[in-house]
């Protein structure tokens, strides 16, 4: 009965497709000629073979099995294991310039050290050979929140300084194997949301937090220094692979390597004063927190002095060795959010206990976003660009995701999401149009996902997967039509009833350079 309610559901897209749109104000051609347009997964989310060909546990698996995405796993996913030459096929009749996708660490060397596994070498080998012999760029990003559980339980993982040591001893497997058709490297996925979300508040692994702390109980962990010393150790980690990338491979392989960060956009929800510079502090804490050492060599001065002692001190040597150890930035932005001063939490009593990275920002957000179909606010993104290029000095910028959460069902016409791509990668244009430096737009997700919050009970997919046939089958939605039309040159846009809010303060206040 699914399969049969998916048959008319396409039937039906095709016809919407074709009837339901009107024209675009803008095309794929006003995008510069090398802009790069793709979609994103990785590895934990959509591969499967957990248990298959010498794979051994990540973090995650340990997680998913205690039930922390509501009951869904990752040990069959969306099989890409298995399927991905399908998925590569899908890739090409969308029209996708590049995909981006994750290498399991714990697939490809099990012991976290060591010998490489040949079956997860194997894999990735031809996963990268299959994109590009179908002229798709694989944009490859190393850590996607899935540490081996081994070096978890050795030395706790990135709250140890061995970690450095160790990721680049796996990016260097890395580069040496699949650097020679691989252009476009990122170190770490949301190096800001993973330690926030792994070590504060205890939502994600290795789920460490401490009361008063945590969106669930946790065993283990200390909210007030952890996620600094985290935060420390994946910077150093990311350096150290980007400096062994540029004097061993990137002067004969030609690629470019990067970091990721989670770059929600702050705006005060009034004009005061108060609001104006409590919305500075997020900025500082969510984006200059690691943005800052990478561009400046150090951490803001805000955070600096409210985390105190509780935040580590770059040396002289590594300072200089984070400053400027990036070819590119990446970010990932889904929405915006309003900011009000919050100095009910200077009063806390500053007992290391009670102070997290959380008390440490002062300011209370203002708007709960929904748990499906927020509203549109592409002015976030657009402010997001326009910041980095006046505070950072314009670096070169992918968008690695960005997307609509929904619901997950089996109707394929997700007219929300449709509008959703319309409105955003319009604002990329614009940015573009007013100088940001912005490289490249990849759409979270290609095909529905094991969500890392909620499992499968959402979707930011262009494609449905069929988690009822045994066969996994894809489906694509009305979301990919339209982007398969747009990058195809076929002019389409949105109808539809979708509430796009407007930022409450002009851009020129709310980003507060």
């Amino acid at each position: 009965m699914v399969r049969h309610r998916l048959s008319f559901s396409l039937f039906l897209l095709l016809n919407l497709a074709t009837t339901a749109f009107s024209a675009l104000k803008f095309s794929r051609d006003d995008f510069p000629d090398d802009f790069i347009f793709g979609a994103g997964t990785s590895a934990y989310q959509v591969e499967g073979a957990a248990n298959q060909d010498g794979r051994s546990p990540s973090t995650w698996d340990t997680f998913v099995h205690a039930g922390g995405t509501h009951g869904a796993t990752g040990d069959i996913a969306c099989d890409q294991y298995h399927k991905y030459k399908e998925d590569v096929k899908l890739m090409v009749e969308t029209g996708l310039d590049a995909y981006r996708f994750s290498i399991s660490w714990s697939r490809l060397i099990p012991n976290g050290r060591g010998p490489v596994n040949p079956k997860g070498l194997a894999y990735y080998n031809n996963l990268i050979n299959e994109l590009i012999s179908h002229g798709i760029q694989p944009h490859v990003t190393l850590f996607h929140v899935d540490l081996p559980l081994v070096l978890e339980d050795e030395y706790e993982g990135w709250l140890s300084r061995r970690i450095v040591k160790d990721f680049t001893e796996f990016a260097d497997v890395c580069f040496r194997e699949f650097g020679d058709r691989v252009s476009h490297w990122t170190t770490l996925n949301e190096g800001n949301v993973f330690v926030l979300a792994g070590y504060d508040m205890g939502s994600l692994p290795p789920q460490r937090c401490s009361p008063p702390f945590g969106y669930r109980p946790c065993t283990k962990g200390n909210s007030s220094f952890e996620p600094y010393i985290a935060g420390h150790h994946l910077l150093l980690a990311h350096a150290s692979a980007a400096r062994l990338y540029k004097k061993k491979y990137q002067a004969k392989q030609h690629g470019f390597i990067g970091i990721n960060i989670f770059a929600y956009w702050f705006a005060p929800l009034t004009n005061t004063t108060e609001d104006i510079t409590a919305t500075q502090r997020a900025k500082d804490f969510y984006l200059g927190w690691f943005l800052d050492p990478l561009v400046f060599g150090d951490y803001p001065e805000t955070v600096k002095k409210n985390a105190g002692t509780r935040i580590p001190a770059f040396t002289t040597s590594e300072s200089k060795q984070v400053k400027g150890s990036f070819d590119f930035i990446a970010i990932n932005h889904y929405f915006a959010t309003y900011i009000k001063d919050n100095p009910e939490k200077l009063k806390i009593d500053e007992r290391d206990f009670e102070l997290d990275v959380g008390t440490d920002m002062i300011f209370k957000p203002q708007n709960d976003v929904p748990a499906v179909q927020p509203p549109l606010m592409p002015w976030g993104l657009q402010g997001v660009l326009e910041y980095l290029k006046q505070v950072y000095g314009n670096p070169p910028i992918y968008i690695h995701e960005n997307g609509m959460r929904m619901q997950r069902n089996t109707s394929l016409n997700d007219t929300s999401r449709v509008k959703y791509m319309e409105v955003y990668i319009g604002g990329v244009l614009d940015a573009i149009r007013n100088g940001s430096n912005t490289r490249g737009y990849f759409i979270w997700s290609f095909l529905d996902v094991l969500e890392l919050l909620d499992g499968f009970e959402s979707s930011y997919g262009l494609y449905y997967v069929d988690l009822d046939d045994p066969d996994l089958k894809r489906y694509p939605k009305l979301s990919a039509h339209w982007y398969s039309d747009f990058l195809k040159r076929r002019n389409m846009s949105s109808d539809g009833d979708i509430r796009i809010e407007k930022n409450k303060t002009p851009l020129s206040n709310a980003q507060s350079f």
